[in-house]
């Protein structure tokens, strides 16, 4: 069976999310996970202006009440518009825990379960349950399944449709991912599951997602692809941060490559916002980590009307007759990722 992932741009039948239940993603307080949940919630709802949008709810621990029963707080924060899956959760990071949608030729669907181990077995993640979503949401979706023995996340990947995907040597090769792995191992198996025939291999990611509680480099923080030989490439012009030289690598790593079709890349930068720390250190706010849906793109704001209106304008010009809405994913971001983390595009299937 030949399988490939289309890009993001086409057409999708809805979008999948996870809603945040008990864990560290909630934070420590009660003023905490009302702004996780209510971030979670903003982002299905500016979804649902474009398309049916699917949550996968915890339906709790027997006795949990409160901000902590993750079910009686989805009721509150959702509107009837958001169908809802119950199933246990660890986390809610459906880009990385649930399955990547892939298309045979005939248009049917299948849906890609990686392995998932926690990001690498990182020693803050628990993931026993969320090992299991992929199935789970494969099987809601009516997908076919096709297994797959790689430690990988939906972040970790990039594609074009067209045979083009960007990974990162931090993440494929990771040695608490896929020990026994090199760089012709995961190229053959991404050729397998997702169509890949043609891989471009970045050295790293972004400094705080490099950091103990980020993914190790995820790509879809970097660089996005709009359209074919063209990339959305984030842009840290501040030298201040330490990002400034690690974009500039990225982006003329990118430069030098080409796509499945031997076009060079087209490169649009898309500069971060002006802030450049928070109480962990040096942010990572990216407008790269956006969603394409329907008709529209949802973007991540950061509460800086200069910076957000700058990169909502570089993504309408990117995303051609495509309604951009911003959503504020400062609290996304404060814990450990953004909107295109959170979420997982359903391709329309024949």
């Amino acid at each position: 069976m030949t399988w490939r992932m289309p890009a993001e741009t086409a057409l999708q039948e809805r979008v999948w999310m996870a809603f945040p239940s008990d864990g560290y993603t909630l934070g420590d307080t009660a003023a905490e996970a009302e702004d996780a949940r209510s971030t979670w919630a903003a982002v299905a709802h500016a979804v649902l202006e474009f398309e049916p949008v699917t949550m996968v709810v915890d339906p709790g621990s027997a006795g949990g009440t409160g901000a902590r029963d993750a079910r009686a707080a989805a009721a509150r924060h959702l509107s009837a518009g958001v169908d809802v899956l119950e199933a246990p959760l660890d986390d809610a990071w459906m880009r990385d825990i649930g399955p990547t949608f892939v298309l045979d030729p005939a248009g049917r669907l299948g849906a890609v379960d990686w392995i998932f181990n926690g990001w690498g077995g990182q020693d803050w993640a628990t993931w026993g349950r969320d090992a299991d979503i992929a199935g789970i949401v494969t099987r809601a979706a009516g997908a076919r399944p096709v297994s797959s023995l790689l430690v990988n996340e939906g972040g970790g990947i990039q594609v074009d449709g067209e045979g083009t995907v960007i990974v990162t040597e931090t993440v494929q090769l990771d040695p608490c991912r896929n020990p026994q792995a090199d760089r012709a191992r995961v190229e053959a198996e991404l050729a397998r599951t997702i169509g890949a025939t043609h891989v471009i291999w970045l050295p790293r990611g972004l400094t705080r997602d490099q950091a103990r509680f980020g993914t190790r480099g995820h790509v879809d923080i970097v660089a996005a692809i709009p359209a074919p030989g063209t990339l959305l490439v984030h842009a840290q012009n501040d030298p201040a941060h330490p990002d400034y030289s690690v974009t500039r690598e990225l982006r003329a790593g990118l430069a030098a490559s080409t796509d499945a079709a031997s076009r060079p890349w087209t490169i649009i930068d898309l500069p971060a916002p002006a802030r450049l720390s928070d109480a962990e250190g040096f942010v990572d706010y990216s407008y790269v980590n956006h969603l394409v849906v329907n008709g529209g793109v949802i973007a991540c704001g950061f509460g800086e009307p200069r910076a957000d209106a700058a990169a909502r304008s570089i993504l309408e010009n990117a995303y051609p007759g495509r309604k951009v809405v911003t959503v504020d994913a400062r609290p996304l971001f404060a814990r450990g990722g953004g909107i295109h983390c959170i979420t997982q595009q359903q391709p329309a299937a024949a």
